[in-house]
């Protein structure tokens, strides 16, 4: 599987390309800015052509891309269920703050336990909501995408509209660092000390969920 993990805009935003080295296809997880430095990445790293954009939850900051990835790509956006109607809808002090533009409607929605497939490789969607009520993690053997849901020694914010700490803390605690001890985190943001970890370093030194 080929993984670029590409920090964008001015909120240290991950986004990522993920492909399949044998069939060229590819998706992008998140493409808050600079969308033009993201296909340039992908045309070197062979990703021909992406297939989907993926947003792991619906907050501006992380779909102000989508609009201009949309168009130079064709590609499906897709975000889970409980965040679609926000995607849509985002405010407008949101997208005066993030200097962005708000994101076409979803083209599919997705839900705890769907695959999004790209050539031979797929990554499963886990339902992490509490930073969002749609938020998802993305998984395949070896690695995990968390968004906003958990950070190298940090967690999302619960503050914000459809926050709840109680409901994040649960979905870290039973969905995510359940997984295999060697799995490596790819964040949705490069608050920590690196811009990657494990989960099992995070079991052993994340504040939040010790």
């Amino acid at each position: 599987m080929i993984i670029e993990q590409v920090q964008v805009g001015h909120f240290a935003v991950f986004a990522y390309l993920v492909g399949c080295p044998e069939t060229g296809e590819g998706i992008v997880i998140d493409p808050a800015d600079q969308v033009g430095l993201l296909l340039e990445v992908a045309k070197n790293r062979k990703i021909e052509k992406i297939k989907y954009i993926v947003n792991t939850h619906c907050h501006a900051d992380h779909a102000g891309g989508n609009r201009e990835m949309k168009e130079r790509t064709k590609a499906q956006i897709v975000i889970h269920k409980n965040d679609a109607e926000r995607l849509a809808n985002p405010s407008s002090l949101a997208l005066q703050i993030f200097q962005c533009e708000a994101s076409p409607p979803a083209d599919l929605t997705v839900e705890e336990g769907d695959r999004i497939e790209f050539g031979q490789q797929f990554l499963e969607v886990i339902h992490t909501p509490g930073h969002t009520p749609g938020g998802m993690s993305l998984y395949t053997n070896g690695y995990v995408f968390t968004g906003d849901t958990l950070f190298v020694g940090g967690i999302g914010r619960t503050d914000l509209p459809g926050g709840s700490m109680p409901q994040l803390l649960l979905s870290i605690k039973t969905k995510l660092l359940t997984l295999p001890e060697d799995t490596l985190v790819f964040p949705g943001h490069n608050y920590g000390t690196s811009p990657q970890s494990t989960i099992g370093k995070e079991k052993q030194y994340n504040p939040f969920v010790r």
